[in-house]
Order: structure tokens, then C-alpha cells, then sequence
């Protein structure tokens, strides 16, 4: 695979101006395909043990992280797999308690290992205690199965799970990153997603009366047509309900969403049911309301991954809005994300 000629016809393609810097991280790329999957039996056999079976870019939002492994992936053309890192875990939660009998971890992995040889991780981090404590041994036995992992992050290796709860537990999984993968960085001052020059018609703010009037009469325009019902989406035994649904089309308050126990499973599952998502009265964010705000960090990033418009009403302004102080690198990945959501087309009109 000849990726540095493939990603220029590609810019051309799209119109992307050619960055050097993105251009270094294509041939980085090339050298990774190489040594893994262009390789004869033999010197796959006689291969080093400290050669590198992932791939872990890091960089700033709105860089091109996505956009290049992406590409990538595309042009791989064995088996593959791209997950939100929160499915893969749910998946992989869910599979241990199936199969409570056997080796969960080992008996996973191989699992995994008759399905692909590839998996791809965008926009990786870790925020969870029960996943941050299982995630050196799992991808150890990943990697020990030759599965190749790739990730885009906008924080290094070293940083992951940063001043997280019992984070001494973590580190034997930083520990696994670092040997078993080639860890490059993305360094580019432009955030192309917040650069484009995009009309935040869909991000509403202060939450006045007359942002009000236009926050609703958009709805109603939306769901002009659309029937109206009470939606139930059950959740192992749990049940969420969407009472502001119109075929697809849903409205909720913020505190529906990010005042209740709710995780990423849940988001998943409503993200399943919704192809446009109107959300009020997003806050302030601060230090006290810092539980609120990962839950809507991890909403974000599942509707971002299902690429699912939004209209927002907020406290306030996108480019003013603040962050608890533990979230704020976390938090400049959703606030870039939310310029897009909150612009991208959709076909409802």
C-alpha cells in the first residue's frame, strides 16, 4: 500500500491544502503498514521484540488526527474494526458476564483475534475507574495476539487518565502503550473545525426569551409532519424515556441527560434512536457541577462518532464556555466537537 501517493490524490480530491506536518504522519503511517503487514513469514518470525504493533497518535482538537487515521483506515483492506472506545468496553463487559465459565480476558481476545487484525480507537481516553483498573491486562493479551491497534488522542500516553481515581492502577497500562506502540504527535496551531468559518446558527445563547422563541420554533419546524409518541428505550432492565420524540427527532433539557446516572451505554442506545437532538439550557460548567459535566463530554463524543446534528440554547457563548478545572484538556476536544455538530447539514428541510 502506497499511502504518501494514495493521501495526495486523496487531498486533491478533497481540496485539503498539504500539510507537511500531516504529511510526516502519512509516512510514519507507511512504516507501521510495512513492518506489519507487508513482512514475509521469515522475518515476521525472526521480527524484534520491541517492534511496535500500535500506533498512537496524539495531538491538539481539530488537527487532522481523525481525518488521517481515517484515511488509514479506509485503505486497509484486510480485516478491521473501528469502535468508540466506550462500545468496545461495553462489549467487552458484556462478553465477560456471557461467559463467566471461562478466562473472560484470554477467552475475549481470541474471540477478538478470529475477527480482525485491526482495530481503530478515535479520540482515545480513559475516565472510567472499573475500565482504567482491567485495561493493562487486556491489552496486553491483545497485543500478545498480534492484534494491531491504532488510536488518535489529543492527550500523550503519559497523561492518560491524568490525576485520575486510583490512577497507580493505571499505569501498568501506560506501561503497555509504551512498549508495544509507536507513539507520534500531530503539531499544528490550527483547529480546522473551529476555522472554517461556520455559522453557529444551531448554538443558541444567553438562554433568553428570545433565543427561546428560535430554539422552539426550529423544533416545530423540524418535526413539522412527524408524529409525535412516547418513546422507551430499555437498558438491561433500565428505562429511559424520550417524551419529547417525533420519529427520530428528539428535545431534551440538559438535566435530563447530564443530571442522572447515565453513562455511556445509555447515551449509545439513545444515539440509536435519534438522527437529530435538540438539548436546553446547557450551564455554566464549573468545579461543582463536574460529574454533569463528563457525562455530557462522554454524550458528545458518541453523538460526534454517530455524526448526529444538534441545536444547543446555552448559558452561554461557544467560544466563552468555561470548564471544571480536572476537564479542561478533556473539554477542548467537546467544545470543537460541538462546532460541527451543531453546523454540519442534515436532510430534515
Amino acid at each position: 500500500m502506497k499511502l504518501e501517493k494514495i493521501f495526495l490524490e486523496f487531498c486533491v480530491e478533497k481540496k485539503f491544502e498539504i500539510n507537511q506536518s500531516q504529511f510526516k504522519i502519512i509516512n510514519h503511517l507507511q512504516d507501521y503498514y510495512k513492518k506489519n503487514f507487508e513482512r514475509s513469514i521469515l522475518s515476521k518470525f525472526l521480527s524484534k521484540k520491541n517492534d511496535k504493533l500500535g500506533f498512537y497518535l496524539a495531538g491538539d482538537v481539530g488537527v487532522g488526527k481523525t481525518m488521517i487515521l481515517n484515511f488509514f483506515f479506509d485503505n486497509f483492506k484486510k480485516r478491521k474494526l473501528r469502535l468508540h472506545f466506550n462500545e468496545f468496553m461495553i462489549h467487552f463487559h458484556n462478553f465477560i458476564f456471557q461467559n463467566k465459565d471461562k478466562d473472560g480476558i484470554d477467552y475475549f481476545v481470541k474471540d477478538l483475534k478470529s475477527k480482525t487484525e485491526l482495530i481503530y480507537f478515535d479520540e482515545f481516553q480513559v475516565t472510567n475507574i472499573v475500565d482504567a483498573m482491567i485495561l493493562g491486562k487486556l491489552f496486553k493479551r491483545i497485543f500478545q495476539k498480534n492484534i494491531r491497534v491504532i488510536f488518535s488522542s489529543n492527550i500523550n500516553i503519559d497523561n492518560l487518565y491524568k490525576n485520575g481515581l486510583q490512577r497507580d492502577q493505571f499505569i501498568p497500562f501506560i506501561k503497555i502503550l509504551k512498549e508495544f506502540c509507536c507513539e507520534k504527535n500531530l503539531l499544528i496551531k490550527e483547529d480546522y473545525r473551529t476555522n472554517k468559518n461556520i455559522n453557529l446558527e444551531r448554538f443558541l445563547s444567553p438562554t433568553n426569551e428570545s433565543t427561546n422563541f428560535i430554539f422552539n420554533k426550529f423544533f416545530r419546524k423540524i418535526t413539522k409532519d412527524k408524529k409525535k409518541f412516547l418513546k422507551i428505550i430499555e437498558i438491561k432492565g433500565r428505562k429511559i424515556v424520550l417524551e419529547n420524540f417525533y420519529d427520530g427527532v428528539a428535545k431534551f433539557n440538559f438535566e435530563e441527560l447530564c443530571n442522572r446516572n447515565l453513562g455511556s451505554e445509555d447515551y449509545i442506545k439513545i444515539s440509536d434512536n435519534c438522527s437529530f437532538i435538540f438539548i436546553d439550557n446547557l450551564p455554566f460548567f464549573n468545579d461543582d457541577n463536574s460529574n454533569q459535566q463528563k457525562r455530557f463530554i462522554t454524550l458528545i463524543d458518541i453523538l460526534y462518532e454517530k455524526k448526529i446534528p444538534l441545536t444547543i440554547r446555552s448559558k452561554v457563548d461557544l467560544k466563552l464556555i468555561k470548564s471544571s478545572k480536572s476537564l479542561v484538556d478533556t473539554f477542548k476536544r467537546t467544545t470543537s466537537r460541538l462546532h460541527e455538530l451543531t453546523s454540519i447539514s442534515f436532510d430534515y428541510l
